[in-house]
């Protein structure tokens, strides 16, 4: 506590002086850039509070501000912008982001082991920062900026952005989410068009910008460039983060598409997609057929292949946004026609049969029969 307590007087009077340097220096009439004060470095802050990376929550600090600096250009202008900043950890991006020029700054850490250097950060840009101690997966974002940002969907996107180096294991739901907030145009995305600039393992990174024909192409590529413009920006290596994680690090710019290619309920499309992609190694017929129970599941498959005009022996990653579309479009009027195809899930059927076949549910008829006839 002693040596926090000096960290703080410390900075805190670099931080006048800075002010009362930058006042002087501001041209008569304008206001100064904004510009943080001298801190510790992010090695220190870690020293300073003991902080160690967790392994089970897949955490890996950046400490380099060139790459921090990197990742926040790729959001765009933030000046006087708002931002959101998903597990800022040690505050790395998070320095890059106030040096950026934003309006205000809502930091979502779910460790707790974070906060205090989080708010020496905050004490070092009065009035921008706001620290939320919680999970982002439950988070309400549909009232974390102001109102007055809100801009129609079919505008420019609103002033509010949302930037993270997301934990591994979050990562991959933590965007499925978001992807189906964009489609209903909730959480973050009630504001409008909201960009998001995340960080995934280079290959999740490599699937979600995958175009047809590559061999990355999959589930996730589909869900999020039907509904979004999707960016592959740039690499990290693994030894830049610590600890190393085993793979690099994949940066990726979101922008949501004013009209989605799919214009289908996201729930729907989810299941299309996920069918397709169940045996990426196989003919997409064979995906499409777990869409149907077994009784007229042949049938079933062949009408929608040939309604969709899809050639049932593509490979799903082959398949083009068009092909999605039309298979998803056609799968909705089976749907409307008859509704219990909507709920129908293969590998409930597929649990149901094995319990059928099992020798504990052949000998019980067996035994009710003798009941009976006794």
């Amino acid at each position: 506590m002693v040596v926090l307590a000096r960290a703080r007087t410390t900075y805190a009077q670099k931080s006048r002086r800075k002010e009362q340097e930058f006042c002087l220096m501001a041209a008569p009439g304008k206001v100064a850039a904004f510009h943080l004060p001298p801190l510790p470095t992010i090695g220190e802050i870690i020293k300073l509070f003991n902080l160690k990376a967790q392994k089970q929550l897949s955490q890996n600090f950046l400490l380099d501000l060139r790459l921090t600096d990197k990742i926040v250009k790729q959001a765009g202008k933030l000046k006087n912008a708002h931002v959101c900043e998903v597990g800022p950890g040690p505050g790395g991006i998070t320095r890059s982001i106030l040096s950026a020029g934003v309006e205000k700054l809502l930091l979502i850490e779910k460790d707790p082991r974070f906060i205090p250097g989080l708010q020496m950060l905050s004490e070092a840009a009065p009035g921008k920062v706001h620290i939320v101690q919680g999970d982002i997966l439950t988070y309400k974002m549909d009232k974390a900026f102001p109102t007055y940002l809100q801009k129609d969907w079919e505008d420019d996107p609103p002033d509010i952005h949302i930037i993270g180096n997301l934990p591994f294991s979050v990562s991959t739901p933590l965007i499925i989410k978001w992807l189906e907030n964009v489609s209903k145009k909730d959480g973050p995305f009630i504001y409008g068009r909201t960009q998001m600039t995340l960080t995934f393992q280079k290959e999740v990174a490599e699937r979600l910008a995958a175009n047809p024909g590559s061999k990355q192409r999959s589930r996730l590529s589909i869900m999020s460039q039907h509904l979004c413009t999707v960016e592959n920006c740039f690499i990290i290596p693994g030894q830049a983060f610590v600890p190393k994680p085993e793979v690099d690090v994949g940066v990726v710019h979101f922008t949501p598409l004013v009209q989605p290619k799919i214009q289908q309920p996201f729930e729907l499309v989810e299941k299309v997609v996920q069918s397709v992609f169940q045996f990426r190694r196989k003919y997409c017929f064979r995906g499409l057929e777990t869409l149907f129970p077994e009784a007229g599941r042949l049938k079933r498959t062949e009408q929608l292949m040939m309604t969709a005009n899809v050639d049932p022996t593509l490979r799903p990653f082959q398949l083009s946004m068009s092909q999605f579309r039309n298979l998803c479009n056609v799968y909705r009027k089976m749907c409307n026609e008859d509704p219990s195809l909507f709920v129908y899930n293969y590998r409930e059927e597929l649990r149901q049969k094995k319990r059928r076949n099992s020798p504990e549910s052949t000998s019980q008829p067996k035994h009710i029969e003798e009941e009976n006839q006794l």
